[in-house]
Parts: structure tokens; sequence; C-alpha cells
């Protein structure tokens, strides 16, 4: 009986832990980790962009009025970025995002 109550014990915590941890945000050093590999050769560390190769700022005060979700769908979509950045899965989109969002700051 005992057995029985640990072993239903120990599978609630997994399931719980099993639900639980995919919705933890480490959002800002994923964010910062992606940035710095996918996008940082073009949009610069400092997200300045380049414009005399017309690659945007990041940083802009333009770009701090664009809503979050404008700015996902823009990453995520836009034809000129490279098929890796096109492809990133929607939390690493929003951890871009909130990386961007930092570094407007």
């Amino acid at each position: 009986m005992k057995t029985t109550k640990l072993i239903a014990l120990v599978g609630t915590i997994a399931l719980g832990l099993f639900i639980a941890i995919p919705k933890l945000s480490w959002a800002a050093d994923d964010g910062a980790a992606i940035y710095k590999t996918k996008c940082a050769a073009c949009h610069g560390a400092d997200a300045a962009g380049k414009p005399a190769a017309k690659i945007p700022s990041l940083v802009s005060e333009d770009l701090k009025k664009t809503s979050d979700e404008a700015i996902g769908k823009f990453i995520a979509e836009t034809a000129k970025h490279p098929a890796g950045i096109k492809g990133l899965p929607g939390d690493d989109v929003k951890a871009v995002v909130s990386y961007i969002r930092s570094l407007q700051k």
C-alpha cells in the first residue's frame, strides 16, 4: 500500500513538472543567445543596423512603437531573412523580441 502511494506521488510530481517546465521562461538569456547567433551578423551586436546596406535598426524610435506581435511576425515572415531565421519556433521569436526590447531601453 505504501509503495502504491509513493508511486502515485512520484507520478503526480513528474506530471506537474512535465507540464510546468516548458512554460518557464528564460527568455532574456535565450533571446540574447539566439540574437547573437542569428541576428547580430546583420543587425549588429547593438542592434543599430547597417543603413548603408539597408539593414534596419532594431532600436529605432519607430520600432519602439511597434507591437511585439508585429515585430515577431516581421522576424518570422520577412522574405529578406535567411531560412534559419524564418523557420524559428514561436518561443524563440518571442525570446528574440524580448531581447530586442531590452536593447531598446
